[in-house]
């Protein structure tokens, strides 16, 4: 979907899609952090696509369970209890991710 939508001739949405792709790249915060910011704050915005996207983005940075769940933490402590069906399907799809070796990154669909 995301190229279809860059294939048109929209320089906002073209423009929005280089900044957070420039966003995530290394810079005084590593990759690996800021996409723990990232996964965080869907999260607390409970954007179910995003925190698939963030789950997925911070295995491939090296995140292991214990860093998820201090994270998962954070967000749940930041977003109050409504985060808690967010953190249980962003758990089950984590499971999914180490149990079955799925490797495709779900496409962000942008917060």
């Amino acid at each position: 979907m995301n190229e279809r939508i860059l294939a048109e001739d929209n320089q906002v949405v073209r423009r929005f899609f280089a900044l957070d792709t420039q966003t995530y790249k290394d810079g005084a915060l590593d990759l690996k952090t800021k996409e723990l910011l990232g996964l965080v704050a869907s999260m607390v915005l409970r954007c179910d696509d995003c925190i698939s996207y963030h789950i997925a983005q911070c295995k491939e940075a090296g995140v292991n369970r214990e860093e998820f769940f201090e994270a998962f933490s954070v967000a749940l402590v930041v977003g109050g209890s409504i985060v808690i069906p967010h953190l249980r399907r962003g758990v089950d799809f984590l499971d999914q991710l180490e149990g079955q070796g799925i490797h495709a990154v779900p496409e962000h669909k942008h917060d």
